[in-house]
């Protein structure tokens, strides 16, 4: 009898190591055992990682780091864990907690969707950011857009009631499929008035953005609340 192959997993990234800069080498060599989760599959003890009971906010793909450190520097009640695993933007990030001092600021260089199933408690999360992930734009590769109906589905397991998931994005038909998985789902509920929101206060404007506007480019934010 021919035994079945595992099915194989579809990831929504591929590993683009890229070459760090020695100022990120650095970042990552120094200041990992201070900011960093390492791999594993213990459960992490959110208020415990942060040394405080305060709100908790999971960003999956920083990019290079800029725009989360803002965040955390402009809300210093909340506490963020940014994941990303591009190890150069882990080290940029790393660079701008020490730059700026920042206390609220923890860094995880993994599979966004492994931790949230294996290392991160349900209803642990006050919010959940998503900006401009992959759009994998060919028909062919939507299935590894991060967002699909399960995945839908285990976030609304790990974002407390009354939190939100913010997601963000320059592709238009991207921007419909979130808006078509997220509408689907009955544990979800769109702040929204008419289907996207304007850019809030406290997601910062990037210079890729910046320079989409400058082009014409459109931008659509998602709120929705995790019911």
């Amino acid at each position: 009898m021919t035994q079945q192959k595992p099915l194989r997993t579809v990831r929504s990234f591929v590993r683009r190591e890229g070459r760090l800069t020695p100022g990120q080498q650095r970042a990552i060599d120094q200041l990992w055992p201070h900011f960093a989760v390492d791999e594993g599959e213990s459960p992490i003890d959110l208020n415990r990682l942060f040394n405080r009971d305060a709100p908790k906010v999971l960003e999956i793909g920083f990019g290079n780091g800029a725009s989360l450190a803002e965040m955390a520097k402009n809300q210093p009640d909340h506490d963020f864990l940014g994941v990303e695993v591009h190890r150069p933007g882990v080290g940029q990030l790393l660079n701008l907690i020490e730059q700026n001092g920042l206390t609220n600021v923890r860094v995880a260089c993994t599979d966004a969707v492994e931790l949230l199933k294996k290392r991160l408690a349900d209803n642990s999360l006050d919010r959940l950011q998503l900006y401009f992930p992959d759009p994998w734009h060919k028909k062919r590769h939507h299935k590894r857009r991060i967002i699909q109906p399960e995945f839908v589905d285990l976030l609304a397991k790990k974002i407390k009631s009354g939190g939100y998931l913010h997601m963000a994005t320059d592709w238009q038909h991207y921007a419909e499929q979130m808006l078509a998985d997220l509408s689907d789902n009955q544990h979800f509920e769109n702040c929204a008035e008419t289907d996207y929101i304007p850019r809030p206060n406290y997601r910062p404007l990037t210079k890729f953005e910046q320079r989409g506007h400058k082009l014409g480019h459109g931008v659509w934010d998602l709120l929705f609340k995790c019911q």
